[in-house]
């Protein structure tokens, strides 16, 4: 990896503070979508070209998944007419070369073989293809077993065992009731009606949605409670791109059982990774153009950009490149805001509370202590690592703008900050290092979970753009 200022020392990473940054990155694409695509083509058993796929570590767990079920997974190619990454204006120059070169564009073919009749799938620390794979091979006639690591085993499933188990599924939980490992007998999921209480995650509806496509007959689903709906809008919006029947009712959903995989699905930018570059923007007074974004996206973390505008920042949308250039104005202004939309980003927005004038406070949040991490407690111990005040509540969180009318100095020593495992925490706290001098990310490999790239295009995001 070229580190560029960063330092890359045995017990972590450096973050340099001080600096403007500047320069284009092409963020990774979408995680939610690349797994959204895997479990639809599972479900209809059909070949299907993924154009863009997320080449991470949760996404490489899920296509090792496929070929434990039978499924050859093979290079599938140069995708074709991949776009050219956008450039500053020219009468607006930006100091520093690019972030990150255009990252090669290519194809995965998932072709579906003969399906052996039991596998054991390891699931890592995967919690999106964890659930969507319990409900998926619920519908799938075999004998699996499901596990993960043992953060996983802490991550609850029983809301979307119960519903599937209402229509029909046979479900056994190994060690704790509504936790990993699991053991499934699975067959087509009969049809009718089922209650699904989705408040702690909507991975659970979208997982029984997409499950549902495949039942014998039409499924109606009750949600009395439900978290993060941009995530199962964005579920929709693929399971439509595989021509499937799910209208909204009075009390949820229902679902008409077809699937057809599409030729080919071609996966978007990653909004939740592109937040990171966005934020270093927006705190350090710097200005970066984010590539591969359409700004009709039905992605939830889309909505952080209008969050960083709301804090002082500038946003300009570019919809002929699916582009749009974040830049920073110098200060930042509190916010008061439940993210239960975007849980993803609470600990971004944590990590630039301290430099925002006024008391930041994030609501709505609860379930985030069922993350990688407890994401809360997480981003408290962190920051006040570091030196900042941070507070959690029943939830959220309450984070004063210590510093911002003035910054730290540097600390006498590296400030070693935990990502307690959790790639969201490392990259937070790498933005956060840009401003308050000494911050040592340590475990700085988390990042490979959704975000492969990270460190390199921090790295040429910092480059030569000079003093901040």
């Amino acid at each position: 990896m070229s580190a560029g200022d960063l330092e890359r020392r045995p017990d972590g990473i450096l973050i340099p503070a001080g600096r403007r940054v500047a320069g284009t990155v092409e963020p990774p694409p979408s995680k939610s979508l690349t797994h959204r695509a895997f479990v639809l083509a599972l479900l209809a058993g059909e070949p299907l070209v993924v154009e863009r796929p997320l080449d991470a570590e949760d996404t490489a767990l899920f296509r090792q998944a496929l070929e434990r079920l039978g499924w050859r997974v093979e290079d599938g190619g140069e995708a074709e007419s991949a776009p050219s990454p956008p450039r500053f204006d020219a009468e607006r120059p930006v100091a520093g070369p690019p972030a990150t070169a255009p990252s090669a564009t290519f194809r995965l073919a998932l072709v579906p073989g003969r399906r052996p009749p039991r596998a054991e799938v390891f699931c890592g620390n995967a919690g999106t293809m964890f659930r969507f794979l319990v409900a998926a091979l619920a519908a799938t006639p075999g004998e699996w077993r499901l596990d993960g690591v043992p953060r996983l085993r802490e991550r609850t499933v029983g809301p979307l065992v119960d519903a599937l188990r209402a229509l029909g599924a046979e479900i056994a939980c190994e060690e704790r009731e509504g936790f990993a490992p699991l053991a499934i007998r699975g067959r087509r999921l009969a049809g009718g009606r089922v209650t699904l209480h989705a408040g702690v995650s909507s991975q659970f509806l979208s997982a029984l949605l997409m499950a549902a496509l495949a039942a014998e007959g039409d499924v109606e689903i009750a949600v009395p409670a439900l978290t993060s709906r941009p995530y199962v809008d964005l579920t929709l919006d693929a399971v439509a791109r595989f021509g499937g029947d799910v209208a909204a009712t009075a009390e949820g959903y229902r679902v008409r059982p077809g699937l057809a995989a599409p030729a080919t699905f071609r996966v978007e930018g990653d909004f939740s990774a592109a937040a990171y570059p966005a934020a270093a923007a927006a705190l350090t007074g710097g200005r970066v153009l984010l590539s591969g974004l359409p700004a009709a996206s039905r992605q939830g973390d889309r909505g952080f950009l209008d969050l960083l505008a709301a804090m002082g920042a500038r946003i300009d949308w570019r919809p002929e490149d699916d582009a749009v250039e974040v830049s920073g104005t110098g200060r930042l202004v509190a916010v008061d805001r439940d993210l239960s939309a975007m849980p993803d980003q609470v600990p971004t927005l944590a990590a630039l509370a301290p430099f925002a004038r006024g008391t930041t406070i994030i609501r709505g949040v609860p379930h985030l202590r069922i993350k990688e991490s407890d994401r809360l407690a997480a981003m408290v111990s962190e920051l006040r690592a570091i030196g900042a005040q941070a507070e959690e509540t029943a939830d959220g969180l309450v984070v004063p703008g210590v510093w911002a009318d003035r910054r730290p100095g540097p600390p006498p020593a590296p400030l070693a900050v935990d990502p307690h495992g959790d790639h969201r925490i490392a990259m937070s706290l790498a933005v956060a290092g840009l401003a308050r001098p000494g911050v040592l990310v340590t475990r700085p490999q988390v990042v490979e979970k959704s975000y492969p790239q990270f460190w390199q295009n921090l790295a040429g995001l910092i480059g030569d753009c000079g003093g901040g």
